[in-house]
């Protein structure tokens, strides 16, 4: 395998808030840094930046602060930065592994410690026709507006569970066309204990009362406790079934469907904060890929988890009490908005889902695939992912994981499902690299520092 080998003290994988904080305070230090990044910017998904240059707009004050002092931080330091660059693991003999999407190669780092800032993943809970062109996920929607500056076109309909949904109706609002209508599991405003909490949290209850303010003006219908429960394809619109808080279904046209139902640490494979694999580099979590508590709590983990790799190479004190204290802060801020948003129509529980339900999107499996597998007494997760290929697509479990264990406890009259790492398992490489990238001729030596543009 031909491949090219950095040498670094320290590797941050992921370009958002965390890894550019990581990245910026150990540069700061004195230590060489690498920062990896998939997509052709930094930025992450909060802070993802237009395809044509022009500077990021509407973002919430604090956020748009937020990314002007990290990439006037980046701006000032010395860190070679690798975008369009694909982190697959760490091999047997210790070393990181890149995937160079531009050059089409793979890549080595050599360092002594790696800090990975790879965000959250949504959760998508399965409906009948989930997997339709036209529905889409709501943070991909959102990501696809802050490149773009424009509003997908036609009637959107936004649907699932959190405040993300909220968000994004104020955006395609904001941007000229707004929704039909948001759809929310979840009733916060039958919760006016944990609503009188966000008193608290100033600064989220401000975004709140902004983006209802926005949709009210609007006239955009914000039904609480209705599920959207299945899709169907009708000539050129969707079809979308709605079951409200009693039971009663109702449906509308519309062109497009945003689906969200929360988000979960993108920690899919990824082995423990402070273990070192094969003898190779100390491997140290930060942001939402270890705790997901959104942007404030991961810049201020992203500069906890520097702090923790500065102690274990050169010793001193332990990491900083007041990035720690923020990130706590930030955790009881998460933690009343999961209350407030609480789901309290269930119509689209795993054990309501038809045979016939798309379930593993990567490899056109349904629940009735996963049911009749489950038909043999004893079968492990890892038999499940291996025998019915559940898990193990190109996006190895991430959309799928959490419905295939809950389908599979509720087979087996289980109390709660189990852990999904029994069913993704933890391995390298994390995502699949292509036999070309991994065959391809060495680049010459000359190039080897040369930092991707």
């Amino acid at each position: 395998m031909g491949t090219q080998q950095h040498r670094c003290d320290v590797l941050v994988v992921g370009g958002g808030t965390a890894g550019i904080a990581a990245s910026t305070e150990l540069a700061a230090a004195g230590l060489r840094v690498e920062l990896c990044e998939q997509s052709a910017r930094l930025g992450g998904a909060i802070h993802r930046q237009p395809a044509d240059g022009t500077p990021a707009t509407g973002l919430p004050s604090a956020l748009g602060a937020q990314w002007h002092r990290l990439s006037r931080s980046l701006t000032h330091a010395d860190i070679v930065q690798r975008t369009r660059h694909v982190f697959l693991g760490i091999d047997s003999e210790g070393l990181a592994l890149l995937e160079d999407r531009a050059a089409g190669i793979v890549t080595t780092v050599r360092a002594a410690a790696v800090v990975l800032a790879v965000g959250a993943v949504e959760r998508v809970a399965p409906r009948a026709g989930w997997q339709l062109a036209g529905v889409t996920t709501a943070g991909g929607m959102q990501v696809m507006m802050k490149e773009t500056g424009r509003a997908p076109s036609g009637r959107i309909l936004i649907a699932g569970n959190g405040p993300l949904l909220i968000a994004l109706a104020a955006q395609l609002t904001k941007l000229g066309n707004p929704p039909v209508a948001v759809l929310e599991s979840g009733d916060p405003l039958r919760r006016p204990g944990s609503g009188l909490g966000l008193l608290a949290q100033p600064r989220i209850a401000s975004e709140a009362l902004d983006y209802l303010v926005r949709l009210t003006a609007a006239g955009v219908p914000w039904r609480r406790a209705a599920a959207l429960t299945a899709i169907e394809r009708r000539g050129a619109a969707l079809l979308a079934t709605i079951v409200d808080r009693s039971g009663r279904e109702t449906q509308i046209d519309v062109d497009r469907i945003a689906l969200h139902d929360g988000i979960r640490c993108n920690a899919f494979g990824l082995p423990v904060s402070g273990d070192s694999t094969n003898g190779g580099p100390l491997i140290v979590r930060a942001g939402d890929c270890r705790e997901a508590l959104g942007a404030i709590a991961a810049e201020a983990d992203g500069r906890r988890a520097a702090h923790s790799v500065m102690v274990a190479l050169r010793g001193g004190k332990t990491a900083r009490d007041d990035m720690s204290t923020r990130v706590a802060e930030q955790r009881k801020a998460q933690a009343l908005l999961s209350e407030l948003f609480r789901p309290v129509n269930l119509a689209n529980d795993p054990r309501h889902l038809a045979d016939d339900t798309i379930l593993c999107r990567c490899e056109n499996k349904t629940v009735g695939d996963l049911r009749g597998l489950l038909a043999q007494d004893g079968l492990s997760p890892r038999e499940i992912k291996l025998n019915g290929r559940f898990g193990m697509g190109a996006c190895q479990g991430r959309f799928c994981a959490d419905t295939v264990m809950a389908v599979t406890a509720a087979s087996r009259s289980a109390s709660a499902p189990g852990d999904i790492a029994q069913l993704t398992g933890s391995r390298w490489p994390l995502r699949p690299v292509s036999i070309a990238s991994l065959a391809a001729t060495e680049i010459p030596a000359a190039d080897a520092n040369r930092p991707t543009e």
